[in-house]
């Protein structure tokens, strides 16, 4: 093997963990952060950087988030059908990614602003979706990946007036994300769980006053179907909506053939298969909540589009 072909793969392997966990944020389902770390290896292949005695990590980087961002730029002119919601991971309570490793640099804790357990929740990936491809790119450079201005800017090609100008610009954005957000501390893990073993006990009462009383006044619901299963089209908000909504799933005979709250991504949520829905019901889903500092659930998040369920056990 060449020379240039073994220092390019050794390169990769000791970086393959850090562009996924990178990847993963930047595109927010499971497949695409797959597919990009292969395809930044394959352009690793064909067009080697000239010096491969140096350190490769930052050509890596620049490689993989400039396909992420052309990547973002393509689903968003494509579009989706209903809501859009992340691909949920697997984790457990000390990682981060499926691939996550302590002592490997670039996937512990940073400095930034939000750390990778953090990055890695629905609630943090919702909210980049507020953000353009370039600001997304940026802010996780900036505040997750801890890089430096300099750094940035020589990752994206950008001056660095103008990350400056798109980071400050992405911060704004996440304005909303930031007054609410909590860190997914081991307290807020147990907390997580048991709101959601009481929520699945109400479930089975068929009560809708039971469900109504572990939900806030102004809870909201969204559904990804991706237009490939009967879904809500828009998110709803109210307690009773939502009670309702969840009482007449169960009197449809809608059946949890199984039912499981399982770590995804960071915090503990529910994995469901179902049986004896109509046609066009979907078969399996995830079910994530967000607790208030009330402890009621504030917001339920379900991911039922076949696509978007690739890396989870069921």
């Amino acid at each position: 093997m060449p020379a240039v072909s073994i220092a390019l793969d050794a390169a990769f392997q000791r970086n393959e963990r850090l562009l996924w966990n990178l990847c993963y944020r930047l595109t927010g389902i499971p497949a695409d952060a797959d597919d990009l770390v292969q395809e930044t290896f394959l352009r690793a292949m064909e067009h080697p950087p000239t010096r491969v005695e140096e350190d490769l990590r930052p050509w890596l980087v620049r490689v993989a988030v400039n396909l992420g961002r052309d990547l973002l730029r393509r689903r968003r002119r494509r579009g989706w059908k209903g809501p859009w919601l992340p691909g949920p991971v697997e984790t457990t309570v000390e990682e981060v990614s499926p691939a996550y490793e302590p002592d490997v640099p670039g996937l512990g804790s940073t400095e930034g602003r939000y750390d990778l357990v953090e990055s890695v929740t629905l609630a943090f990936l919702v909210a980049l979706e507020a953000l353009t491809p370039q600001q997304r790119v940026v802010l996780l450079l900036r505040d997750v990946f801890d890089h430096s201005v300099d750094e940035t800017a020589a990752a994206l090609h950008l001056s660095v007036p103008n990350v400056k100008t798109t980071h400050h610009r992405a911060r704004r954005a996440m304005a909303a994300y930031d007054r609410t957000r909590r860190m997914p501390t081991r307290a807020v893990q147990d907390e997580t769980r048991a709101a959601l073993e009481r929520f699945m006990r109400a479930l089975a009462t068929g009560d809708g006053a039971v469900i109504a009383a572990e939900l806030a006044p102004d809870v909201r619901v969204v559904n990804d179907g991706g237009g490939e299963f009967h879904a809500a089209r828009r998110p709803f908000v109210g307690a009773a909506k939502v009670a309702t909504f969840f009482t007449r799933l169960g009197a449809r005979r809608v059946a949890y053939e199984h039912i499981a709250v399982r770590l995804l991504n960071g915090l503990p949520a529910l994995v469901f298969e179902l049986s004896g829905g109509r046609t066009g019901d979907p078969p399996r889903g995830t079910l994530h909540v967000e607790l208030g500092a009330d402890g009621r659930i504030h917001t339920i998040h379900s991911v039922l589009a076949t696509a978007k369920l690739a890396a989870v056990r069921f």
